[in-house]
């Protein structure tokens, strides 16, 4: 006979998997008494050490890219196979393996990179080759100062006017999607050398201090409130989402919106009746509105 507790247990298939950090054979820790698992495992909290590196559902190269992570993110790992590691991101809790070898000991974030794209040097000098070069968003573990030259922890410097403390927010979440107008579009990107319409509205929501999922649907359902559909545009705000099946774009005034569009394969300004009406005729009529 089935008991009734038995019949009440959710099964794995009950939650998203983008981010819920179970399998087959194993779970988080975290998850014991909600999701049947053989083993349940506390997990090991290390960073992000390279540029980026790419998400993906299956620890196989030739996979989707799902998203990615930025140097500095941290990143629990739940299990390790032949040179990848299966875990969770803390930034937005996405679910995937990425490669091992893009992962190290944790740093305390002090700085965050607040220019498009900054470089990292072995020595204060702008003359020196760089290291690495980093995107907006990566978080740096600051030690001190050297001229105009900040001092990360272990290695490198980076110029100290690329850079901002991790409490100062912006707040004009608009105003930093325009920072990557023509970057190029790129399926479950997330940095300056191209992101796709979810991350465009992460990152510039993150710059402001406001917590965002990653995708698109995901954000649809928690960011803000709702309007009407049908709203004139000309009752539309700077900052308003609007949201499509699988697509998402930001109002910049009443008459023009910002997105990181395949249409194009770039973040652009685009008309927003125009825009709203190109979707549309393409097959995918607005869907909804939310208001932060």
């Amino acid at each position: 006979m089935v008991t009734a507790a038995l019949m009440e247990t959710p099964a794995l298939t009950d939650f998203d998997r983008r981010i819920t950090p179970a399998r087959p054979d194993l779970a988080a820790a975290s998850l014991q008494g909600i999701i049947p698992a053989p083993r349940y495992v506390q997990g090991e909290t290390r960073q992000v050490i390279e540029t980026t590196v790419t998400l993906r559902k299956d620890p196989d190269f030739s996979a989707s890219i799902d998203t990615e992570l930025l140097y500095g993110e941290t990143f629990t790992v739940y299990d390790e196979m032949e040179g990848w590691a299966w875990g969770q991101a803390a930034s937005d809790g996405y679910v995937g393996w990425l490669s091992a070898n893009a992962l190290g000991a944790v740093q305390t974030p002090t700085h965050r990179v607040s220019a498009l794209r900054t470089f990292v040097y072995p020595v204060p000098s702008i003359k020196a080759p760089q290291m690495m070069a980093l995107s907006y968003g990566s978080a740096l573990a600051v030690t001190g100062s050297n001229g105009a030259f900040l001092a990360l922890e272990g290695w490198g410097f980076v110029f100290a006017e690329h850079a901002g403390p991790v409490g100062a927010h912006e707040s004009d979440a608009v105003a930093v999607a325009e920072t990557f107008l023509r970057v190029p579009y790129l399926w479950g990107g997330k940095s300056s050398l191209g992101l796709d319409c979810s991350a465009l509205v992460q990152t510039s929501l993150a710059a402001c201090g406001i917590a965002c999922p990653r995708d698109s649907d995901m954000q649809e359902r928690a960011l803000g409130h709702p309007l009407d559909p049908d709203t004139p545009l000309a009752q539309l705000r700077r900052g308003d989402l609007l949201f499509w099946k699988g697509h998402v774009a930001m109002v910049r005034d009443t008459d023009t919106m910002i997105h990181a569009t395949g249409h194009l394969m770039a973040v652009v300004v685009e008309g927003l009746r125009e825009g709203i009406e190109r979707i549309a005729a393409a097959g995918s009529p607005l869907r909804s509105i939310r208001r932060l």
